[in-house]
């Protein structure tokens, strides 16, 4: 995803997990919107809820953990309290040590995301924070995820 003015605003279809989403009171800055850094916890809260309920992360114990390397997002349309939103989730790239993940958020029952972003794991070993190789059941949940984007083997 190419975050420069050109960027097309994607849609629900375009990502193959779609993870139901609140605004909080607190969510909302003093112009009366969701404050940017908290889409970047939108984000961190739909890729972590998919991997905890799949079973490929346990946040306490886990022996590899995913270090975020790079985000970017692009805003389109605000949201504010008490909007619903919805986390669009995908894989974009997906290596041997690391992935890259793509979300949009949409504002309640919108077809076009209201912003949309990227983030990038490395996966470390949790005790070294040394790259490993991503575990195979965190490998098979993301390749899910990815659909047919490139992979590397």
């Amino acid at each position: 995803m190419t975050a420069d003015r050109n960027t097309p605003r994607e849609t629900r279809a375009a990502y193959p997990r779609l993870v139901p989403l609140a605004t909080r009171w607190g969510d909302n800055d003093v112009y009366g919107h969701v404050n940017n850094v908290v889409y970047y916890a939108f984000f961190d809260t739909a890729v972590n809820g998919i991997l905890v309920a799949a079973g490929a992360l346990d946040i306490a114990r886990s022996s590899v953990i995913g270090l975020v390397v790079e985000t970017g997002c692009r805003y389109f349309t605000p949201v504010a309290f008490p909007d619903r939103i919805t986390a669009g989730v995908r894989v974009a790239h997906l290596g041997r040590t690391s992935v890259r993940y793509e979300i949009a958020i949409f504002r309640d029952d919108e077809p076009e995301a209201a912003a949309q972003g990227h983030f990038v794991h490395v996966t470390v070993d949790r005790e070294t924070r040394r790259p490993v190789p991503l575990p195979e059941r965190l490998r098979a949940v993301l390749a899910e995820l990815a659909g047919d984007r490139g992979q590397a083997p």
